[in-house]
């Protein structure tokens, strides 16, 4: 889980830096998101692939649902996504 990149609340550009950094180490890179931070995970995969690397690829993208207690203790479904680039 090394080449893992966790999307949350932080600027788009921190997660684009974590995810360069990670592909001078390794030839693939997933980036994880749940919920709300979904778009800010695609965005970080599209500045890397136009801005920053024109030749990576998107090896895979999947989609999925998680169930979580919300803090009234009622389980909810929360979209999530990962995406795996590839040199």
């Amino acid at each position: 889980m090394d080449n893992v990149v966790l999307i949350g609340k932080k600027p788009v550009m921190n997660y684009v830096v974590a995810v360069l950094t990670q592909l001078t180490s390794n030839d693939e890179v997933i980036i994880k998101a749940r919920g709300k931070a979904i778009n800010k995970a695609v965005d970080v995969a599209e500045m890397i692939r136009n801005r920053f690397i024109k030749d990576i690829k998107i090896k895979k993208i999947e989609i999925g649902t998680d169930k979580v207690k919300n803090p009234d203790g009622k389980e909810v479904n929360v979209s999530t996504i990962e995406i795996v680039l590839a040199k």
